[in-house]
């Protein structure tokens, strides 16, 4: 039957997948194998105190490019070894900030010089590579706006440059403000993971590692070398290392020199991190595996450039068998691992995830490794969210959509007393909430289904990815803020800013109303069309099991009553086992067999073969109702209705978007 192929293809994807991430786990803890061995690092001070260009990219950092600037001048090395560029693309506060720093550390005898252009072409690979012709020395340091070096950095980091080969150095990176919500606690987590497992084990290895844009140092002759910094790409340090190290150079990774680092503390900025990582990730698939494959190194190496580079489709394939799951349950497929012990998926999930990652975690943090776990478990709703804005960033990519580098704004909080709420660069919601929200929604119903149909095991892992999409949409939300300045009163508000914030709080008011009235209706329409089918299948059961003529007769006048009574929930390839209209004329012949058995003698033959056709006839109609029962949530109506839904919500983006264009062009000819 075409239903029954349907399902068998969906399966055939869902196990697909499964096995596909699974690999990509996998990967990672072989990983971790490698990242327990020890290797010493060889450092010399044969190499002195040589010159080191620092270069700083910067765009609109007010809060934090002062932070900067300061401690790379407070670093206890020579100041005539130092060359150090402010590398300033700014356009708001930050220019006048960092112009009136720069002339005082010049006139403190400082080699600083504040570099600017006239746009921001090639944005921050741009900004490096315009600045190349102006280096001093054999090394380049990088630091991005938001990262604090310690004073010893060039002192310690330098000698590990002894053996000529090396072209890069990378160093950890820390967090001033990890504890400051379960946002950056779940985010610290994950950049420990990446750095403390998988450029570690990297970098003891002839795998290939990542620079990952800040807190590290190039040899010059390696940039040259590796054809310089390129803006094909949205992370252009990813792109630079891998090119280097097929031109042979190696990379090192440092785990006990750490630069601290400011997290993003709202989730819009985090999100908007993840998305550039994830479609540069795959940018750079695209641009470089190439390549990879046809270079002469060794095949583990192209097997792990292939995973680094190609993880991210991980998340879209998440998203997949997310969808398809429910689709199975409804059809009854048999999903564990062992039939007869279903319990046995639940252990196996376990096994392969959460129960290793937290070995790992008491392996590395050891005495802190409770505080490391309840972090964890962050992670868990944070990824799963993340997908969602992750997914849009892969198809982004892999559709060629135009770059466009959008900084992560920082806002100088370090302690949980801080306050980001009332600065500027805050970023409104985008349209991707809207996914992340259907998601949710649809996980609720996804956890009802895997009760109704048998399969509650399945409950808790959809409940995890579900909290996860609601977590995100819900911080996306409560995150989006106007600036205000602190010195203004209510009354100096200026009419751009009030009407702002009046318009996002009526779309805000209006987009929760449409989620919550689409929510109101999935699950009437649940309880409508999809549960009846539920409960017909729970009676045609029980009908298999009995012998007492009134009570199937009672039995099947309930299922008429349930069952629709014309129509074909099936419109792609409509087969007439699914046609209502069929089925309550199979009812309606069913009653009248059964009427005509009550005649017959309980003990004689005919009464037996009359029941047994019976159940037989009990058990097809089952099947068929099962079949029909996916489609249900597919109905004509229901796309029709969501669309409609989709539709009200973006028209209310679209205005607040025609409004956010009138009222800047309002404030700029307000300022005039």
């Amino acid at each position: 039957m075409a239903i029954n192929t349907l399902t068998q293809f969906l399966f055939n994807i869902f196990i697909t997948i499964a096995v596909l991430v699974t690999l990509y786990t996998f990967n990672f803890y072989y990983l971790v194998l490698l990242s327990r061995q020890r290797r010493k690092y060889q450092k010399t001070e044969l190499l002195g105190t040589p010159i080191v260009t620092i270069q700083l990219p910067i765009y609109n950092e007010k809060y934090v490019a002062a932070r900067l600037v300061n401690a790379v001048c407070a670093m206890n090395y020579p100041k005539d070894k130092m060359c150090i560029q402010v590398l300033d693309d700014s356009d708001d506060d930050t220019y006048d900030i960092l112009e009136n720093l720069v002339n005082d550390y010049q006139k403190k005898g400082f080699d600083i010089s504040h570099i600017t252009r006239e746009n921001r072409k090639g944005y921050k690979a741009g900004a490096l590579r315009n600045a190349m012709k102006s280096v001093k020395g054999n090394f380049v340091a990088i630091f991005d706006a938001d990262f604090i070096p310690p004073h010893w950095f060039l002192e310690k980091a330098i000698p590990y440059f002894s053996k000529p080969e090396i072209g890069l150095i990378q160093c950890k990176w820390g967090h001033v403000n990890e504890k400051y919500s379960a946002l950056t606690q779940a985010q610290a987590l994950s950049l420990d993971f990446h750095f403390l497992i998988e450029q570690k084990a990297k970098s003891n290895s002839h795998l290939y590692m990542s620079f990952n844009g800040t807190a590290g140092i190039w040899r010059k002759g390696c940039i040259e070398d590796a054809g310089g910094w390129h803006t094909a790409t949205l992370v252009e340090d990813l792109d630079l290392s891998y090119r280097a190290q097929m031109k042979g150079w190696k990379c090192l990774f440092l785990a006990d020199i750490v630069v601290d680092a400011e997290l993003p503390v709202q989730m819009n900025a985090a999100k908007r991190q993840q998305f550039r990582w994830a479609k540069g990730s795959i940018q750079c698939a695209i641009k470089l595996l190439g390549d990879v494959v046809i270079k002469k190194i060794p095949f583990d190496t192209k097997i792990q450039a292939f995973v680094q580079l190609t993880r991210h489709i991980v998340h879209p394939l998440m998203l997949i068998q997310f969808l398809i799951l429910p689709i199975l349950l409804s059809a009854k497929f048999n999903l564990y691992v062992v039939s007869i012990l279903p319990l046995l998926t639940i252990v196996a999930y376990l096994a392969i995830g959460p129960v290793v990652y937290v070995m790992i975690i008491r392996n590395l943090w050891m005495q802190s490794w409770k505080s490391k776990t309840l972090a964890y478990l962050y992670l868990i709703f944070y990824s799963a969210g993340m997908s969602v804005n992750n997914t849009v960033a892969v198809f982004d990519a892999f559709l060629g959509k135009k770059n466009e580098f959008l900084r992560t704004p920082k806002y100088g909080i370090v302690n949980k007393t801080d306050d980001w709420r009332d600065k500027a660069y805050n970023l409104p919601f985008t349209k991707t909430i809207l996914l992340e929200i259907f998601f949710g929604v649809y996980g609720v119903l996804a956890i009802f289904i895997a009760i109704f149909s048998g399969s509650p095991i399945f409950a808790p892992l959809i409940g995890l990815q579900t909290l996860g999409f609601f977590y995100i949409s819900y911080l996306s939300i409560s995150h989006t803020t106007f600036k205000k300045n602190k010195s203004q009163s209510l009354h100096n508000i200026t009419k751009a800013e009030k009407m702002a914030n009046t318009y996002y709080k009526l779309a805000m008011v209006g987009i929760i109303g449409f989620i919550s009235f689409g929510a109101f209706m999935a699950y009437y329409g649940y309880q409508n069309d999809v549960y009846p089918l539920d409960q017909s299948r729970g009676i045609l059961d029980r009908i298999q099991t009995t012998t007492d003529t009134q009570v199937i007769i009672e039995y099947l006048n309930t299922i008429k009553t349930l069952l629709p009574r014309e129509g074909n929930p099936v419109w792609i390839f409509p087969t007439e086992t699914t046609d209502f209209g069929l089925i309550q004329k199979d009812l309606d012949n069913m009653i009248t067999s059964v009427e005509k058995i009550s005649t017959v003698p309980q003990d004689s033959s005919s009464f037996h073969t009359g029941m047994i056709d019976m159940h037989e006839r009990a058990k097809n109609m089952r099947l068929h109702l099962l079949d029909a029962t996916p489609y249900m949530y597919v109905s004509f109506s229901n796309i029709v209705f969501s669309s409609l839904w989709i539709a009200a919500i973006l028209g209310i983006f679209a205005v607040l978007k025609r409004k956010k264009e009138r009222l800047k062009s309002y404030e700029m000819s307000d300022e005039v």
